[in-house]
């Protein structure tokens, strides 16, 4: 567990400007991702971006802990060299079990502006199945990240019909702004926040317009709230009249230039301002573009401001997913304490083992020669056994304080153990006929 970091920034104390600054084009995603494991020196990296976080999901080589990698994680999103002490105030870091447990509280959406949202779960997983097309996720985060979407599944089973989020809030502001107009809405980019408020939208009647730069993920969404779907690339060169846009879609250049975006406020119908509800980071539809044009644009800052007013009211609600993640966290924590430690205490039983048979070679060449061959095996028989029973208590001992202690604590009894990683220990079989003192039983 101790192997586990993250390090990134969210919504909670950056703004949106801030994550949009940092973030990988789709695009990049792939060759950004190997260059960022060689540069910060880890193992595995897994890189998550939505619509108001960026974070870096790392495991360390060698079961060395993970440290601090804000100030090079910020140089390599940024590009450029920081100020001293500016990453640490823009960034924030978790290590060990405070990174696991912040991994299951963001797939859950307890981290998540919109308290309780699923959509981020699917993010997470997308961003799981980007890294390990990179060759980026290893056993450590496969095994982390599964951790994570097992948990998210057990909660929306716990939150069935329940769970609001991001998306909830666009397609009303998208109700609120169309009055019963019969005027279309076009859903540009096709992610789960495009999906889940155009499901929204599909049940109010509202007619939409699937808008992707492929055209197969947009023919499925359109297919399931009985929408059209075009190109990105032909809506940009013949607009249809809408009277709302929701964006959320990769990249870091804007979808829509400002004469897609005039002639679309200019066909919005008589009277009517359009609305643009964008998600993007960085912004799908260029802020001053969009005035210049008449538009009305709500990004993710204004719609973070929105629900943080009720984000307390949301937690409490939720406080049955806080004492199932709580739940969950401590039976990892032992199950990966014991799985760390697992080799060394295969070396202590070991170690117990051929100590008890030291001393028997010993007993039967001295004081027991005279066994014969039957009783010979049978002491040999009861030996082991009474050497695995002695050994249980300390490797019982062991698991319950890993689960407890830092890694420290329990490389220090193994160390005066003389059990140090990688190490056999040293046979403590003696020649003579005097019984050894009791320490020296020990390995």
């Amino acid at each position: 567990m101790h192997q586990i970091g993250v390090v990134g920034l969210s919504y909670r104390h950056a703004g949106i400007d801030e994550v949009a600054r940092l973030s990988i084009a789709k695009g990049d995603l792939e060759v950004r991702l190997r260059s960022l494991r060689a540069a910060l020196g880890v193992s595995e990296l897994l890189y998550l971006g939505t619509c108001n976080r960026v974070e870096l999901l790392f495991a360390t080589p060698d079961d060395e802990a993970a440290g601090d990698l804000r100030q090079a994680a910020l140089e390599q999103l940024s590009g450029q060299r920081s100020a001293p002490g500016q990453a640490t105030r823009l960034l924030r870091a978790w290590a060990g079990e405070s990174a696991l447990e912040h991994v299951l509280l963001l797939a859950c959406g307890l981290d998540s502006a919109q308290a309780g949202e699923r959509e981020i779960a699917a993010q997470l997983r997308a961003a799981w199945e980007a890294a390990r097309a990179a060759g980026t996720s290893g056993p450590m985060l496969d095994r982390l990240v599964g951790e994570a979407l097992g948990m998210a599944n057990r909660v929306r089973r716990l939150q069935a019909g329940k769970t609001p989020s991001l998306a909830d809030l666009a397609a009303a502001r998208v109700l609120e702004h169309l009055a019963s107009t019969p005027y279309a809405v076009a859903l540009i980019g096709v992610s789960p926040m495009t999906r889940r408020c155009g499901l929204a939208l599909h049940r109010a009647g509202v007619p939409l317009l699937i808008v992707n730069r492929s055209l197969a993920p947009a023919a499925e969404l359109a297919a399931s709230v009985s929408g059209r779907a075009i190109l990105l690339d032909q809506f940009r060169a013949q607009p249809e009249a809408v009277a709302a846009l929701v964006l959320a879609a990769g990249g870091g250049e804007p979808l829509l230039d400002g004469r897609t975006l005039q002639w679309l406020a200019a066909h919005a119908g008589p009277g009517k301002t359009p609305l643009a509800i964008d998600f993007g980071v960085p912004p799908n539809v260029d802020p001053e573009q969009a005035r210049g044009a008449g538009i009305l644009r709500i990004g993710m800052g204004e719609l973070v401001q929105e629900v943080q007013e009720r984000r307390v009211s949301e937690l409490l609600r939720l406080a049955p997913v806080r004492a199932a993640i709580d739940e969950r966290l401590a039976r990892l924590r032992a199950e990966m304490a014991t799985r760390a430690i697992g080799p060394q205490l295969a070396q202590l039983r070991d170690a117990f083992e051929r100590i008890a048979a030291d001393e028997l070679e010993r007993a039967l060449t001295a004081e027991l020669r005279g066994l014969t061959d039957a009783q010979r095996e049978a002491m040999e028989l009861l030996t082991s056994r009474v050497a695995r029973r002695l050994a249980h208590l300390p490797i019982a001992g062991m698991r319950a304080a890993a689960a407890h202690a830092g890694p420290e604590v329990i490389e220090a009894f193994f160390s005066q153990a003389r059990l140090q990683r990688g190490a056999r220990p040293e046979s403590t079989a003696v020649s003579t006929t005097e019984a050894p003192p009791p320490e020296e039983l020990l390995p």
